[in-house]
Order: C-alpha cells, then sequence, then structure tokens
C-alpha cells in the first residue's frame, strides 16, 4: 500500500487556535528509522553492529536476512512526508573504508547518501511552505570531529534560511514559524549543538526506549514515561515500537521484523494511539515502524482536534 497523498499539508490546515499553540503540546506523527526503506544488502556491515554479526555477514544470504530485520519502514522520505509523517529518526555513519568523507544513513546495513536524504525533504518543504519537520540525528557511527563539521555544513548548505534558530521549546508554534519561514528544527546528541544557532541539543528531544517485544509492556512503558513528561521545557517522544531480542530473530529469521513482531501487534498500539490526548502534559511526537500498514498518521493528526474540544469545553463552562 503507497502513501496516502492527503495529508500533506496537515499543517497548514490546522485551525488557527492550534496554529498559536507550542509545537511541544501538538500530536506529531513520525517514524523510527526513518531512512530505512533503503538499506543496501550489498554494502558492508555498519559499524553500528557486533563484531560477530560482521564476521557472519561475511554470507550473502545473512546480510538478506539481516536486511528483513534492519528495514523499519517501506515508503520513501517525499512518501513519508506525503502520508504526514513531520519528525525522523536518524542514525548516520561515515564509510571508515572510503577515502573521502560521506555520511550515510545506518540501520544494521548502510542506507542512502544523508546528502540525498535531505535534498528529498528540502525540495517537499519547498513545495509545502507551512509544513515543518522534526529532524533528529540522535547516534552517530564512525564519526569524528570533521565528520560532524561536514555534516552540520551540508544541513546548512541544504536548507539554509529554512533552518529554525535553537530558542524556548515554548516559544515555538506554527505561527511563529511561518512568520520567519522557518521550516525545520534540527535535534543533534553531539556536543557541536552549542556553536551553531540553527543546532538544538539532543536533551531537547527526550525518547525514552522501551526496548521490548511485549506489546502490554511497550504500553505500560508508553503511559509511565509520558506521566513523568518532563514540564522542563522538552518536547517529547513516544516510541510506539517493539524491538526483536536476539532469540526474536532465531526464530523468525527468515520472516523479518514486519511479519514478525509488527503486523501482530500494530492494532493495538493504534488502540493506544486512539486513547491519548496531546497538550502540555499529553503525547507529543509519536513515532512507529511501517506508518503505512495502518492509518497511524492520520490517527496522530486527528489528535490535535481533541484540543479544540477541551477549549470549547473551558469557554462553556
Amino acid at each position: 500500500m503507497m502513501a496516502v497523498k492527503c495529508n500533506e499539508d496537515w499543517m497548514g490546515a490546522l485551525p488557527v487556535c492550534l496554529s498559536t499553540m507550542p509545537l511541544s503540546n501538538l500530536a506529531i506523527p513520525g517514524s523510527h528509522d526513518s531512512f530505512s526503506y533503503w538499506v543496501d544488502e550489498k554494502s558492508p556491515v555498519g559499524p553500528d553492529q557486533a563484531t560477530s554479526i560482521k564476521r557472519l555477514a561475511k554470507l550473502s544470504l545473512v546480510k538478506k536476512l539481516m536486511k528483513k530485520w534492519s528495514v523499519t519502514q517501506n515508503l520513501t522520505f517525499k512518501e513519508q512526508l506525503e502520508s504526514g509523517i513531520r519528525y525522523f529518526d536518524l542514525r548516520v555513519s561515515s564509510k571508515p573504508e572510503e577515502a573521502e568523507i560521506e555520511i550515510y544513513f545506518i540501520h544494521g546495513l548502510y542506507g542512502i547518501k544523508v546528502w540525498d536524504g535531505l535534498t528529498e525533504i528540502n525540495t517537499f518543504l519547498t513545495n509545502h511552505r507551512t509544513e515543518v519537520v522534526l529532524l533528529d540525528f540522535n547516534h552517530f557511527y564512525a564519526m569524528e570531529h570533521n565528520h560532524h563539521l561536514y555534516l552540520v555544513n551540508m544541513l546548512r548548505e541544504v536548507f539554509g534560511s529554512k533552518l529554525c534558530t535553537a530558542d524556548c521549546v515554548e516559544n515555538i508554534t506554527l505561527q511563529h514559524l511561518w512568520e520567519k519561514k522557518y521550516q525545520v528544527l534540527v535535534f543533534y546528541h553531539y556536543n557541536v549543538w552549542n556553536e551553531y544557532p540553527f543546532l538544538w541539543a539532543g536533551n531537547k528531544m527526550p525518547a525514552p526506549w522501551a526496548n521490548t517485544t511485549n506489546v502490554h509492556k511497550l504500553i505500560q512503558f508508553l503511559e509511565t514515561t509520558l506521566g513523568e513528561r518532563a514540564k522542563r521545557g522538552t518536547f517529547h517522544v513516544s516510541q510506539a515500537i517493539l524491538t526483536p531480542q536476539v532469540k526474536t530473530i532465531v526464530r523468525g529469521l527468515k520472516s523479518g521484523l514486519k511479519n514478525t513482531l509488527v503486523h501482530r501487534n500494530l492494532p493495538m498500539i493504534l488502540n493506544w494511539v486512539k486513547l491519548q490526548k496531546p497538550g502540555a502534559m499529553g503525547v507529543n511526537i509519536i513515532t512507529s515502524d511501517f506508518v503505512e500498514l495502518v492509518d497511524f498518521a492520520e490517527t496522530v493528526i486527528g489528535l490535535n482536534y481533541l484540543l479544540l474540544r477541551n477549549k470549547k469545553d473551558k469557554e462553556n463552562s
């Protein structure tokens, strides 16, 4: 099933009273390991993997199986954006065996060049001026300081004046971003963020991780971490994802992540999402694997309209 195009301008279509609320109070759909729709089984195994896996991966069958477990999304950036996804979870790496500096997305295996992914996102934003994306660079592999400088300059080159200057989280509303013509917030989990006005500290985007294959434990974890959501001015990511353990992978080796864990549990995860409310102490960003398998983005976006109801109720009371 391909992405539905009806959510490509959902931020611009929100009622005025929602566009003046802090972005951290809105419900925003995100994808987990957002770039993994294209991992290359011919590429070397990434530096994010254990040595034992690297040895095994010399067998081509092992890489084919790795791909089934590395891919967490079927849609390209463009298709994810068209379906309404606005938060991207990004893991990047250099290729130590290459002479020149280049940065790639990574999840077990290498993906596309970061440059290609960013330019795809930028093209979408140029055509959809009311839409805003949050790019969360949270895992770096085989990267020295000069790799970080290369990546940060690339961000500046690709997005230019669309990059939003870091500020108090509470000040960032859609209305504010539209006035300034900002469309990109970059969260950077490495200590060069304080040297560039357009990099937000990684700790402004906490994303607690349940690390479980059990959907009931996951939901319990999402509830608990939401209850502890910091009042100290941050965004908040609810990672509505199940993580395979080694034994899960061994048991479901041929079937891969989607068929072993995701398909079976997505309906329960989606039901949890449907019961949420955005707002200061409610959900903010929710991420999922294989965002197109259910009407995930649609459901998360729809939660924002509960804020309108709350507002009306207050006015009438």
